[in-house]
């Protein structure tokens, strides 16, 4: 994760590095027939010696959201990253969802809020772990902050001008927060 203050490009081509490696060393033998595997020489996918089943490396989509209430964010304070960086709030897609219901049920789950005005900005593969985080905007739309213990240790609105301490440049995270921070500074300024 150092990795990502020095070059944002050498990142994602170290983290690519990171997620095949994981991928080979966990597909040496076939899910279905138990028999060995074997790289294909064409793409990136491993094949069976056996039945020729084929596998491809897996990713775990994730959505990240910045939300933005008049001129303040909501950041948030994890509990696995206890180091002070306050961020905006994510979660794993769960199977039968949509990018925009994942979205609405983590922000309820994590925060106890509404969100609303959902808005797609980018994604980020992130290797930890064989994640892609597809980043959106939202605007709040109603409730109190309620935090889920195991998930937060704290979140707050944050004045645009006055943010703890964030994630790294180069982190989708970053960019959510550094677009919402220019959208307050437009209006407000």
């Amino acid at each position: 994760r150092q990795v990502i203050d020095l070059d944002v490009g050498l990142f994602q081509l170290a983290g690519r590095g990171v997620q095949l490696a994981e991928f080979y060393r966990s597909h040496k033998y076939c899910g279905y027939c138990g028999h060995e595997m074997y790289p294909s020489k064409t793409e990136w996918a491993m094949l069976c010696s056996h039945c020729r089943e084929r596998y491809y490396p897996q990713i775990a989509p994730c959505i990240i959201v910045a939300i933005r209430r008049d001129d303040s964010i909501l950041l948030a304070q994890h509990t696995r990253h206890r180091n002070g960086v306050h961020t905006v709030l994510a979660g794993f897609v769960e199977v039968g969802e949509t990018l925009e219901q994942a979205v609405a049920r983590e922000v309820m789950e994590e925060s106890g809020i509404k969100v609303k005005n959902l808005r797609y900005v980018t994604s980020q593969p992130w290797p930890f772990p064989q994640s892609l985080m597809t980043a959106f905007m939202a605007e709040y739309d109603s409730g109190d902050i309620v935090i889920d213990p195991k998930e937060l240790l704290e979140a707050n609105w944050y004045r645009y001008d006055d943010l703890p301490l964030l994630p790294p440049p180069g982190t989708v995270a970053r960019r959510l927060i550094e677009d919402t921070v220019a959208m307050c500074r437009a209006e407000y300024e």
